[in-house]
């Protein structure tokens, strides 16, 4: 079982690690079609809140997986 400073460490670094990973993907993804011209700097904005919405949403699906694993112990 994990104390509750180990917990916040492993989230802070799921976390991070989720919504890097998205960022690479966004990247890779054509998405100049769908903003418009002088609104780059927006556009960017807008790709970096869809990876932190995205990275942290996943993040949090594996972590409560992992919590759910680990409290596994109190149903047997």
């Amino acid at each position: 079982m994990f104390s509750i400073g180990q917990m916040a460490l492993i989230s802070m670094i799921s976390h991070l690690i989720f919504i890097y990973i998205t960022w690479r993907l966004v990247l890779s993804m054509n998405y100049e079609g769908i903003i418009k011209k002088g609104r780059t700097t927006e556009g960017r904005i807008f790709l970096l809140f869809i990876t932190i919405v995205i990275g942290t949403g996943v993040s949090r699906f594996f972590l409560e997986i992992l919590r759910w694993s680990s409290d596994l112990v109190f149903f047997f």
